[in-house]
């Protein structure tokens, strides 16, 4: 028996389900209308080079994030080498530079008429300075020192949780140390670095600013191509369907990957760090410190140099409206996304039908589609809503959208972009709330809204704090989403990076990219003191 508490909890519950997939439905049902003479350009020039740049980016990103990860991850987790406590969170900083900021200060670092090449032609006569990195392969290293994070964040709690067991058991079967990593570390922490593998290459389909100043075509750069240059929403669409194929494959894979296997591990006791001495100590400190020059302290020297030759007060005063609009955007879309995400859990907490777990589980979906896609699929059915409201209400001759142009669409696209963020911050507050609790407020005869606001709120308000911190600094970041779904005029300091990288005007993007660099050093100042709370 459905009660009116678990019918409104469903309804909820519903919604948002139909969030999700409304997007992903309308850009998977996009092949109704073809473009021939779009489409016999795009197969005889684009479409193989779309998929080829697709499957390298992707192999080569994910072998480097793989070994930079895992590695640093081990040598944190489990030895003592000089600096070891500053590497152990400072490891997660490059994660704070989006892809795209990483990507034009290379570019401005190693490119011909970067200061590098510029050095080496008028000292050492260079004369063809360094090799050209708008390639392939430049991409593929801004993309591996930004996300190898992912990988390394969680490798390192799987290898903490473990303690000594998988030396142990590794010893016990008469393996040496290296061995016992290659054979029972790795394979048991393995689950963990594939899930942080996965969201890596989520992130590396999704991104649209590197991959556009590496002068790299991938299928990011296509869809906005064929919205914005070809004037065909089919198109996008239809190219949008194909990166959906993508991402589901990488989720296929992972959970493939697994097969039958369990991964299990009693805690033994903590990990006692060993401490390296002679060259490994120093080789160690070597290979962490020039992981994080290359991933953080000299682009970080690169932006603040710019920005200082550059510093004019024109250039300040030219940045207030773009600053506002990430501000407020940042705000009202963490605080919605809050809201939705909160909603969401309590639905959930409520109702614990198959229903609730299937439904919850895809409504936190959008994380894995990347922003483009989000954009044709919110796009097509609102311009869809407008065409039928014009048609039945009173406006003014000329007028071609009421919703359309709004931000009403780019909110929308970031709730089902980064709820599950937010979800997953507040399912863990709540997780920590003892059942006792909850029984002996409803013995009390607190129910409905007054157990939420007098028992919940207060208990969870730590992680609801979390979420909003960590949304908030996702949106500002946010390019692509932005980018298609803005209304005119509405310039954020992402979109007017794009705008001068894609000028070659690398200075005057430093102060925006410093600004949005130093927003996000806030979650990893918060994660690592909560790591020394531990």
């Amino acid at each position: 028996m459905v009660t009116g508490k678990s019918s409104l909890a469903r309804f909820w519950l519903l919604l948002c389900l139909l969030l999700v997939l409304l997007p992903i439905g309308v850009v998977v049902m996009g092949f109704g209308e073809i473009n021939a003479e779009i489409w016999s350009f795009l197969l005889e020039y684009q479409l193989p080079m779309l998929v080829k740049n697709t499957l390298v980016l992707l192999l080569t990103t994910a072998i480097g994030v793989t070994l930079l990860g895992v590695s640093t991850a081990w040598l944190t987790a489990m030895y003592r080498f000089p600096g070891s406590r500053l590497f152990f969170w400072a490891m997660m900083l490059p994660l704070t530079l989006p892809a795209y900021v990483l990507a034009f200060v290379q570019v401005g670092m190693f490119d011909y008429t970067g200061f590098i090449s510029t050095y080496l032609r008028e000292q050492y006569g260079f004369e063809q300075g360094l090799p050209d990195i708008r390639n392939m392969w430049g991409l593929s290293s801004a993309m591996i020192l930004t996300f190898y994070p992912y990988v390394y964040l969680l490798a390192r709690n799987a290898f903490l949780t473990m303690g000594q067991q998988a030396m142990e058991v590794g010893a016990s079967m008469g393996l040496s140390p290296f061995k016992s990593v290659i054979k029972v570390a790795l394979p048991m922490a393995r689950p963990w670095i594939i899930g942080g593998l996965l969201l890596a290459m989520m992130e590396v389909l999704a991104d649209f600013g590197a991959v556009a100043i590496f002068g790299v075509e991938t299928f990011t750069t296509a869809i906005y191509q064929a919205w914005f240059s070809m004037y065909s929403i089919e198109t996008a669409k239809q190219l949008a369907s194909l990166l959906v194929l993508f991402v589901f494959g990488l989720i296929v894979l992972e959970q493939l990957s697994r097969g039958q296997r369990r991964f299990a591990s009693n805690k033994s006791r903590p990990s006692q760090r060993k401490t390296l001495r002679g060259v490994g100590k120093w080789l160690a400190l070597a290979y962490c410190s020039l992981i994080l020059l290359m991933g953080f302290i000299l682009p970080m020297l690169q932006l603040f140099a710019w920005v200082i030759k550059h510093w004019q007060l024109e250039v300040i005063k030219s940045l207030w409206s773009p600053m506002w609009h990430s501000l407020a955007g940042g705000v009202i879309g963490a605080a919605m996304i809050a809201m939705v995400a909160l909603l969401l859990v309590l639905a959930k907490r409520s109702d614990h039908s198959r229903f609730a777990k299937v439904a919850s589980r895809i409504a936190t979906l959008g994380y894995a589609i990347p922003g483009s896609v989000l954009a044709i699929g919110i796009f097509i059915p609102v311009a869809g809503l407008d065409n039928w409201l014009l048609s039945w209400l009173p406006v003014d001759e000329g007028t071609t959208g009421i919703i359309k142009g709004t931000l009403v669409v780019m909110l929308v696209a970031y709730v089902i972009r980064f709820l599950a963020l937010a979800v997953s911050s507040i399912e863990a507050g709540f997780e920590r709330i003892r059942p006792s609790l909850t029984e002996s407020a409803l013995i009390l005869g607190v129910r409905g809204w007054q157990l939420v606001h007098r028992v919940y709120l207060p208990l969870v308000k730590g992680s609801l704090g979390v979420a909003l911190l960590m949304v908030f600094v996702d949106i500002m970041k946010e390019m692509p989403i932005t980018l298609m779904t803005r209304p005119s005029e509405w310039d954020t300091l992402a979109v007017r990076i794009y705008a001068y990288t894609m000028e070659g005007q690398f200075e005057q993007a430093a102060l925006p990219a410093l600004v949005i660099v130093l927003v996000g050093l806030l979650p990893v100042m918060l994660f690592s003191k909560m790591e020394h709370r531990l």
